[in-house]
């Protein structure tokens, strides 16, 4: 079935059900003819608390342009949209759910295929992970990066200018009056943040995976191309619903999650990528090794110059020839026979690459920024099932240390503790933050980037080894481990730790441990019992569908009752 008569509501008479859809929608004021045409969805993700999709009712409209001209139907569809910001407790606790929102809106109405629209951190890996469940083609516009903005003759980024500018300001480096200043120009125009954070990792992942159209992860949102992408999108949109595919299957092969995998640390992208990349590909049956990851890490260097690992923004990134020029310079470590969902391979899709002399952002392989990869994958009696670290955004100095620890049972006891002068911390000393996990938060928060105690930034100490079960933005930088498997709220190894304890970071071991006799962790885990939650647990609605079902990091942090199921389209 296509078309109109694609999961038709039941009402024991097929034809009635027809009938009566095609009754109801005529009072759009739709023809005969319109409704016969190949119809295309497109997801709005527009909300007024969604600065980062602030350009989405104009993507809908070049998009709805691209299907009309290409002879289909675009019928918009409303769900749910998540602001980083906006977004309580995190954006994180959030995605599972707009994942379903996604996946049910598309078999719920009929479509033949599906455009998803969408940007602020959460949103593309949500959209990707419902369409995929649900089966249809789909293709992906992502709303682009905003363009930099600047102060005092330096330009400036979000958000990882607003880490460095409000740690100066925590500091007195920089007044009250200024700050508010700062505020005001560090995300001057709509769109996401135009460093090398979550939102810019995932479209650039996206756009290496196939499923989004050259340059898609990189135009900035304001300007007229992204307008033109999301014409072009949906004309191909239209070309995926006549012929049926590809699909997600069809474009997330293990070779393509590969290929995502190898620009991720290519790009010096955000840790966060690891867990969304690694949901995405399980809707499909792709598992993400984390040991597979390290070992890309180890051979795949850094080119992309951009903050925070290096000094350039999204926008330079578009003009030095985006994704496909990133692609041709990294063709011998990608599988370039991989499908994309414009219908050309990888290896096409580079040839067409713009080469833009004398450009600084994307570096030849022969003179990367970094020599490896942006992440390394830790393991150790820390850490069992893994822990990561971004490599490319840490001090060097700190990537072979042992010291102290300092433990934060929770983020309010960090939040209360962290700048009092009498906290027992020296600048050596491993902060260590536990029950912020998947479970233990709830939902993960980006409260990795424990701040520096006020008292040593005071004293101009701008980094320390942290460590968490929590994640971080992709906009942060420091010397930070993250995603600690299992989590501490469930038992890991993490809740063992006690302040005053020796911890070992060797990231050129690839080992997190906790120097303590096992003898002495065995007792302490015998005696362990799970600390006071920040929040009682939920005792009805999504939330209570969280806690009971949500997995840990190294699996995506998605629901157990939604992996591995065989895609396809039941509608």
């Amino acid at each position: 079935m296509s078309g109109l008569k694609k999961g038709l509501t039941s009402y024991g008479d097929a034809g009635f059900s027809l009938f009566l859809r095609k009754a109801f929608i005529k009072a759009m004021g739709y023809s005969d003819d319109a409704l016969e045409r190949p119809i295309v969805g497109i997801t709005n993700t527009y909300s007024d608390y969604n600065p980062c999709h602030g350009n989405v009712p104009d993507l809908i409209e070049s998009a709805k342009r691209g299907v009309l001209l290409a002879g289909g139907l675009p019928m918009v569809f409303p769900t749910i949209s998540i602001h980083e910001s906006f977004a309580h407790p995190t954006s994180m606790f959030l995605r599972n759910l707009m994942a379903m929102d996604t996946e049910e809106m598309i078999r719920a109405q009929p479509m033949d295929a599906v455009m998803v629209i969408g940007g602020c951190d959460k949103t593309l890996p949500a959209q990707i992970m419902g369409a995929a469940s649900a089966g249809l083609p789909m293709i992906v516009v992502p709303t682009g990066p905003m363009v930099v903005g600047h102060h005092k003759g330096e330009v400036l980024g979000a958000c990882t200018d607003c880490r460095r500018l409000w740690g100066q300001h925590r500091a007195g480096a920089i007044d009250a009056a200024e700050i508010e200043i700062i505020s005001g120009r560090l995300a001057p125009s709509v769109g996401t943040c135009m460093v090398m954070g979550t939102a810019s990792t995932m479209a650039c992942m996206i756009e290496a995976l196939g499923l989004s159209l050259p340059m898609a992860a990189t135009a900035p949102a304001v300007h007229a191309e992204r307008r033109r992408i999301a014409e072009a999108s949906g004309r191909q949109a239209v070309a995926l619903a006549i012929h049926g595919g590809p699909g997600p299957c069809d474009i997330m092969t293990p070779a393509a999650v590969r290929n995502a995998l190898v620009v991720l640390q290519a790009i010096g992208g955000s840790t966060n990528g690891i867990i969304h990349l690694t949901a995405m590909a399980g809707r499909v049956g792709v598992p993400v090794d984390l040991a597979a990851l390290d070992a890309l890490g180890r051979t795949v260097p850094v080119l992309v110059d951009l903050k925070p690992s290096g000094a350039h923004y999204m926008e330079h990134l578009h003009h030095a020839g985006g994704v496909p020029a990133l692609l041709r310079e990294l063709a011998p470590l990608l599988d370039m026979t991989c499908r994309t969902v414009g219908g050309a391979t990888l290896a096409e899709v580079a040839a067409g690459a713009e080469t833009v002399p004398d450009q600084t952002v994307i570096r030849p392989r022969a003179d990367p920024l970094k020599t490896s990869g942006a992440i390394a994958v830790l393991f150790g009696n820390l850490a069992p099932r893994g822990a990561v670290i971004k490599q490319s955004a840490a001090s060097s100095a700190l990537l072979q240390h042992e010291g102290r620890a300092v433990v934060f049972d929770s983020t309010a006891d960090m939040a209360a503790r962290i700048d009092r002068d009498d906290l027992d911390v020296m600048p050596d000393d491993v902060l260590v933050l536990r029950n912020a996990g998947p479970i233990g938060a709830p939902g993960m928060p980006e409260a990795g980037y424990l701040p520096i105690p006020l008292k040593l930034a005071r004293a101009g100490i701008k980094d320390m080894v942290r460590l968490s079960d929590a994640r971080m933005s992709g906009t942060a930088f420091g010397t930070i481990v993250l995603h600690v498997t299992p989590e501490a709220a469930i038992g890991g190894p993490l809740a063992l730790v006690r302040s005053g304890d020796r911890i070992r970071l060797d990231v050129a071991a690839r080992r997190i441990d906790l120097l303590v006799e096992q003898t002495e962790l065995a007792v302490r885990s015998a005696a362990w019992k799970p600390a006071p939650r920040e929040r009682p647990s939920a005792s009805r609605g999504y939330a209570k569908l969280f806690e009971t079902s949500v997995l840990q990091a190294d699996q995506g942090c998605d629901f157990d009752f939604l992996l591995n199921e065989t895609p396809g389209d039941d509608q």
